[in-house]
């Protein structure tokens, strides 16, 4: 590159934990050409802004960051990579202020394209078919000291007729087992303790780990390696499919010595029809077999759920056998997503449009239920001795931290708590919905 001074680059994030492990790779590059990583509200010479297409809201964000941007510098160079910068390229190409757009393959070589920081009058695009998105990048966050995202599969082979998924990330691919250990041990070096596995389909692990659909490996074999990586106390599997989560790996991570029991598993709907017209690869009764093999052998697992209300087709009757069927189910908490059309997708033609304020109300009723259900569940875990693994940020005058079956407890700030580990017993819920505690022999 043709920059001589140190300059400065700043990173904004949208979407999921996958998105936030290829940032965190993509800024080691950024410092190993010299750059000096600021925060996005500083000045910098250089935005970077990965974007997100799974929901409206999403693509909006786009054009109020750039806005952010240019108010910190008017004359920085923004890029913008990620889900939406494959989809569509030519629209955040032309939101003012924006200088170079990059598709899924081409984020991975973004120090490439910067030979001169000159904003452009018109934003340069360089992005591949999805076809070409065939080889894989692996990649981890670390953000926060207690935890990092380390991703191991990436793109998806699925058909869910509402997702732009993979038309933005192309086929299922997946890192080598000795590369996925490799990071892990890096990771582990840094001192932090907890993993979170993340990909578009982790489950789907070993597909195309040779760049082809030849398997090696399983998500069973992935797990149990990584369950044997020295000095990660604890290996968190994000989400991860119902048809996809075998009884073998409940019955791993029930008897593992750093997997955590917490499980989030995608339900998107309660209602059979509305499953087939998704295109998901499971039904209901799928479903409610996981969760309770998984309470079978875990009573005291954390289960969070994904659910999508409005899809087309969702009329009162089935919107309510979506509600009544996660009321009975013995789950923690729900993740609430709002149906909203994305072009080039099957459900985006579908009859049955579902109004935007029914969508508002279904949605506000689950979140309802999400509260309710988080309750119930920290209120069965008052009296129990768990683990809590502190974080490292001070938030009003306190401390959070985690179980490792995801019950968020806190108590007064207390710096020498970062990133420690403790055994404490769960006494009370606060008023603001958290978990206060007492420790028990400290270790």
């Amino acid at each position: 590159m043709n920059i001589t001074e140190t300059k400065n680059v700043a990173f904004y994030t949208l979407g999921c934990k996958l998105n936030f492990s290829e940032t965190s790779t993509i800024a080691r590059s950024f410092e190993s050409e010299g750059f000096n990583r600021v925060d996005f509200s500083e000045k910098a010479d250089v935005y970077v802004i990965n974007t997100c297409s799974v929901t409206e809201n999403a693509d909006k964000r786009f054009k109020t960051i750039v806005k952010q941007a240019q108010k910190s510098n008017a004359d920085a160079f923004v890029i913008a990579i990620g889900c939406y910068a494959q989809l569509k390229p030519e629209e955040l190409a032309d939101v003012n202020g924006v200088d170079l757009v990059l598709g899924a393959t081409e984020k991975f070589n973004i120090t490439d394209y910067l030979n001169d920081l000159t904003k452009n009058d018109f934003g340069e695009v360089h992005s591949c078919e999805i076809s070409e998105a065939d080889f894989y990048v692996g990649s981890y966050s670390i953000g926060d000291r207690t935890r990092a995202f380390l991703k191991v599969q990436d793109g998806c082979d699925y058909k869910c007729t509402y997702c732009t998924i993979p038309l933005a990330r192309g086929i299922s691919r997946s890192d080598t087992l000795e590369n996925v250990l490799q990071n892990a041990a890096d990771i582990s070096a840094q001192g932090i303790k907890e993993i979170v596995l993340t990909g578009v389909n982790i489950g789907d692990y070993g597909k195309g780990e040779f760049g082809n659909k030849r398997h090696e490996h399983t998500f069973l074999d992935l797990v149990e390696a990584l369950d044997k990586v020295e000095g990660i106390e604890r290996l968190r599997i994000s989400s991860i499919e119902p048809n996809l989560l075998k009884d073998e790996t409940i019955d791993f991570v029930s008897k593992s010595n750093t997997f955590v029991p917490h499980f989030h598993i995608p339900l998107q709907s309660g209602s059979n029809h509305l499953l087939k017209l998704m295109r998901r690869r499971y039904m209901r009764e799928l479903y409610q077999e996981r969760v309770n093999k998984i309470k079978q052998t875990m009573p005291n697992a954390c289960i969070g759920v994904d659910v999508i209300v409005g899809f087309p087709g969702e009329t009162d009757e089935r919107f309510l056998e979506t509600y009544n069927f996660l009321a009975d189910l013995d789950i923690s908490y729900l993740h609430v997503f709002t149906y909203s059309e994305r072009a080039n997708t099957p459900a985006d033609k579908m009859d049955g449009v579902v109004p935007q304020n029914v969508r508002k109300k279904r949605s506000k009723m689950l979140r309802g239920l999400s509260v309710k259900k988080r309750r119930a569940f920290y209120e069965r875990q008052l009296g129990n001795t768990l683990e809590v693994l502190f974080e490292g940020e001070n938030k009003e005058g306190y401390i959070h931290g985690f179980t490792e079956n995801y019950v968020k407890v806190k108590m007064p700030w207390n710096p020498i708590y970062v990133n420690t580990l403790h055994l404490v017993k769960l006494t009370e819920i606060d008023e603001d919905g958290l978990v206060r505690f007492e420790f028990v022999n400290e270790k």
